[in-house]
């Protein structure tokens, strides 16, 4: 038997180690662009490697999961973070440093993805409500981790930091060797082929678009609308560093009062609510000027975006339960290719457009996740009429 609380627990662990990695890296790129006398294109090479990575581990952890368990996949994928950490930090080859980051993308999209599908697995009743609260402890780490590093950059090195956050991360390896963890669910049942007869199935295929939609979205706020603020609004630097992290604690809040106060509501009327606020703050911040009325745009975006993939992976997770990891993988690597993609195609807009058209592609993603909400419940009760 294993005890649900501890697997939660571990679970929230997890979500907190790859939320502090994940800007543990981006934070320490101008260090290690004069460690290693990188240019531009070397370190945007360098920064590519790690979403492919990610990718990569979001394809194959639900296979893993749904197959043999979660305990090995989860051991062995933070054991590829600590040691992609750690040989950031000592190793001195330009090429070794990129099998290290594609080594760390690929242990945290694994971690990313297993955990989401075991919270899944063992809650009976509000699987949306603790995902959410999943989804909190990855903000917890995106927003602390800047924070210890604005305080110890100047007494300690970069590399002391990389090797205490991969200390950190060997402390949880040990932990899962001692925690019991749900069984594998489908043994023999379990192929690849699965994840392409997935595509098949018209609900999953339109869940993993508003992903698509949502992941692309977070990504664009959080690398450009820094740059849209400073050279768009003239906000200074620093106070647009600000809204922008009111972003990330607007998320967090509101997964938070997802997975407590508002535990009992649908994944419909969450979703609903979700994309009408979605709807008011990105016409706000297409149409303000101000410092104020676009943090308070960026604030409730991130409120809005709270719901998406905790209440998206509950529904999946409810429909496909004996391969949720599975179907998890397929919905999840959907969403990363859409971050990837429109990151890359804002990039090209930005430079022959300016950088103002960011709060049109804001809105145009906003609308093409009310829509493809709309078509979710509209197929999901034709099915339930039809069976």
């Amino acid at each position: 038997m294993y005890n649900k609380a501890i697997n939660f627990s571990i679970a929230c662990l997890g979500m907190l180690l790859f939320g502090i990695t994940l800007i543990t890296v981006g934070a320490v790129l101008p260090d290690l662009k004069l460690k290693f006398s990188l240019d531009e294109v070397e370190a945007g090479v360098l920064f590519a490697i790690l979403p492919f990575g990610i990718l990569a581990g979001s394809l194959i952890f639900g296979y893993f999961c749904d197959k043999y368990g979660y305990k090995g996949i989860l051991i062995f994928s933070c054991l590829l973070v600590v040691l992609g950490l750690a040989g950031i930090a000592v190793l001195s080859s330009i090429d070794y440093l990129k099998v290290c980051v594609f080594l760390f993308g690929l242990g945290g999209g694994c971690i990313n993805g297993a955990t989401n599908a075991l919270v899944s697995d063992i809650s009976d009743q509000s699987k949306g409500a603790n995902l959410s609260i999943l989804g909190v402890f990855f903000a917890i780490g995106a927003l602390g981790m800047p924070l210890i590093l604005g305080i110890l950059k100047n007494t300690v090195g970069f590399e002391t930091i990389l090797l205490s956050v991969a200390g950190f991360g060997l402390l949880i390896f040990l932990m899962m060797f001692f925690i019991k963890f749900p069984p594998a669910k489908n043994k023999n049942d379990v192929s690849f082929t699965h994840v392409f007869s997935l595509v098949k199935n018209k609900i999953l295929l339109l869940i993993a678009f508003f992903l698509f939609f949502q992941s692309s979205l977070e990504a664009v706020i959080h690398n450009w609308i820094t740059t849209y603020l400073n050279e768009g609004l003239n906000i200074a630097k620093d106070k647009s560093l600000y809204a922008l992290t009111l972003n990330v604690i607007g998320m967090a809040v509101m997964r938070l009062f997802i997975g407590t106060v508002l535990r009992r509501v649908t994944e419909r009327s969450m979703l609903t609510v979700s994309v009408l606020i979605l709807v008011f703050s990105s016409i706000l911040l297409y149409f303000t000027k101000s410092y104020w009325a676009s943090s308070i745009a960026l604030t409730l975006l991130g409120a809005g975006m709270a719901a998406g993939f905790p209440m998206m992976y509950s529904i999946v997770g409810k429909r496909h339960a004996e391969i949720s990891a599975t179907a998890f993988s397929f919905i999840l690597s959907i969403a990363l290719i859409g971050n990837m993609l429109i990151n890359y195609l804002m990039g090209i807009i930005a430079k022959n457009y300016g950088i103002g058209q960011v709060t049109h592609l804001i809105f145009a993603e906003v609308i093409m996740m009310g829509l493809l909400l709309f078509f979710i419940f509209k197929t999901k009760r034709n099915m339930l009429f039809s069976g």
